[in-house]
């Protein structure tokens, strides 16, 4: 079940992108490490992630948040049987998520996660 598709904004300047979401567009700082994540106050699913330009290479296009690792694990099998291109392979990382990058068949990269 897809719980959520995050956004992503890659830039040079992280703290001005951030107070553009929040002081432009009303988004609320919901965190700030690794990324600076912010959400929206009234439905806290529409998310953007601002990480700094070169974090992740290649960088995803967007997320998909899948809310369960074991589903991580299954859309990671599936795209291998299918023999998509992995670009960042399957691990946990120390903040708490359960991730993978592959590319579509277009070409995106995607970002395919769960929180652990």
């Amino acid at each position: 079940m897809i719980k959520r598709v995050v956004a992503y904004s890659h830039g040079d300047d992280t703290a001005a992108s951030r107070d553009f979401y929040v002081e432009v567009l009303g988004f609320q700082v919901a965190m700030e490490d690794p990324v600076i994540g912010v959400s929206s106050p009234a439905n806290p699913t529409a998310q953007v992630l601002i990480s700094p330009r070169g974090m992740e290479n290649p960088p995803p296009c967007f997320g998909v948040d899948l809310g369960d690792p074991d589903a991580v694990d299954a859309a990671h099998a599936e795209a291998v049987r299918r023999g998509l291109r992995i670009v960042y392979p399957l691990r946990n990382e120390p903040w708490g998520v359960r991730r993978f990058f592959v590319e579509d068949p277009g070409g995106t990269v995607i970002n395919v996660l769960a929180h652990l």
